[in-house]
């Protein structure tokens, strides 16, 4: 049977592993046969978010609650997870899940899953549409709803404001080239500056969804202008280095008469700095995806109808309504 197959072969795989003294893929509980077994090939742990997304499926793709879960981090290397998601093939788990770094370059190798039978559920961000037939399911964000609700609160806020007709310049720092956060996000404010010719994107930088090349490149941005009046981040990491970096040259991060910074994903610490007034809108990401991954398994296992693209539910939160009380209730 498959599951008795992958712990035969993971076994197999910690035994060699072993002899070079590395442990890739440890095994993660007991062999039971009951368990249904599930590989599970994440981006990397690049961010606040991330992390809380690992934790959220490794807590619910659990022994006590029937899987047998066998991780890989690939360290935001597409050809990690090529090589994690073969190996998975290879074990002939149950169940791949997993979180594309970018939104090509899969056709390969999930044709090699689906030859072998194995279910592929993608989470987090999209595969291109000419690989949708290659895969069982999709649970994550509207990426592009989520851009949308950015640019309308800037639209009212600049209205509110007085500002609608005035030049507004923004800085745009965007997350992994070609990932699907990136692209749903990047579309709603191009559109929105062909809409508002007043709009001036001036900068346009990949910040790769981490702080500390957000920083690097709005040090380098502050090197050529100040004259910023938006900075349009797509994640909080992103945001916390551009903040950063604006503080230290000098300018103030806050709506009311300063830069308006609006970033994505409301981790805790990026909800936080939206208290402050610091961020004036987050708009959320919701990481916590494992409840729906074990719902569409669960469905698959029972040969019931699934929804084969699922959104989680999200929210925002801008400077001005944010509680402590909210961030205090939050899950992560």
């Amino acid at each position: 049977m498959k599951k008795l197959l992958a712990v035969v072969l993971c076994l197999a795989t910690v035994f060699f592993c072993g002899c070079s003294g590395e442990d890739p893929h440890p095994l993660p509980g007991s062999s039971e046969d009951n368990l249904i077994v599930v590989g599970f090939s994440q981006v990397g742990a690049e961010s606040e978010w991330r992390v809380a997304n690992t934790e959220n499926i490794k807590s619910v793709l659990s022994e006590e609650n029937g899987y047998m879960l066998i991780f890989d981090d690939a360290r935001q290397e597409q050809e990690n997870q090529i090589r994690a998601i073969r190996m998975f093939i290879q074990q002939d788990v149950d169940y791949i899940v997993f979180s594309p770094k970018v939104e090509t370059g899969w056709n390969s190798i999930l044709l090699e899953a689906k030859e072998a039978g194995i279910p592929v559920i993608a989470i987090d961000r999209y595969i291109e549409q000419q690989g949708e037939y290659l895969y069982t399911a999709y649970i994550g964000s509207d990426f592009y709803k989520e851009g949308e609700i950015a640019v309308k609160w800037l639209e009212d806020f600049l209205e509110k404001q007085g500002r609608a007709e005035e030049p507004i310049r923004i800085v745009h720092i965007q997350g992994t080239i070609g990932s699907t956060p990136q692209l749903g996000r990047t579309v709603p404010l191009e559109k929105a500056t062909e809409r508002h010719p007043n709009w001036e994107i001036t900068a346009q930088e990949c910040g790769d969804f981490t702080k500390a090349k957000a920083y690097e490149v709005m040090s380098s941005i502050l090197e050529r202008t100040k004259d910023i009046d938006v900075v349009y981040c797509e994640n909080d990491g992103e945001a916390l280095g551009a903040i950063d970096a604006m503080e230290e040259a000098g300018l103030k991060c806050n709506p009311e008469d300063g830069v308006i910074v609006i970033s994505f994903d409301a981790t805790r610490l990026g909800l936080e700095y939206t208290l402050a007034g610091k961020i004036a809108l987050n708009v959320e990401c919701n990481p916590l995806q494992g409840p729906y991954v074990d719902k569409v398994i669960k469905k698959l296992e029972r040969s019931e109808y699934y929804d084969r693209i699922s959104y989680v539910d999200e929210t925002y939160f801008d400077y001005q309504t944010i509680t402590r009380e909210m961030i205090d209730s939050r899950e992560y």
